[in-house]
């Protein structure tokens, strides 16, 4: 089984210059937690996470009126491709200690998301009960800032 068929297809997106009050509305109307950030070619440079934006942003009392998506956004973003075995997408959700992951096609584009509830809907029980572990295991840096 292969990352694309599990991933949620065309997933909004931003670039490093989009203001972070649009992050957000983006990540209301679209019902999730983090946006990928790309390039002027659409290539996965960060993430914004709702999590990055308080952290980084409203508890160290930065303006976040005028912050743009590249104040808060962690870096450089971890990635899969489309034809990438399901079991290296879980792999690098352990070993990177996040719950969601850009997919990008043979050139490098943002195709898709893969997270644990995409693996957890298809019926991964096994995968999902394994990067929830790891994932929250507590005193990890990465799980703060994710």
């Amino acid at each position: 089984m292969t990352v694309q068929s599990v991933m949620t297809a065309n997933p909004a997106s931003c670039t490093a210059s989009t203001p972070l009050r649009d992050v957000a509305q983006m990540m209301v109307t679209h019902d999730c937690g983090q946006i990928p950030v790309v390039d002027e070619a659409g290539a996965p440079v960060g993430v914004i996470t709702d999590r990055d934006i308080t952290v980084r942003m409203v508890a160290s009392g930065r303006d976040t009126l005028a912050g743009r998506a590249s104040d808060a956004m962690s870096s450089p973003a971890q990635t899969v491709r489309l034809d990438s075995p399901l079991k290296d997408a879980v792999c690098l959700m352990e070993a990177s200690r996040i719950r969601r992951i850009p997919v990008v096609d043979a050139s490098g584009k943002l195709a898709g998301m893969v997270s644990l509830a995409d693996l957890a809907l298809n019926g991964k029980d096994q995968a999902t009960m394994e990067v929830v572990k790891e994932v929250s295991s507590p005193g990890s840096e990465a799980t703060a800032a994710k």
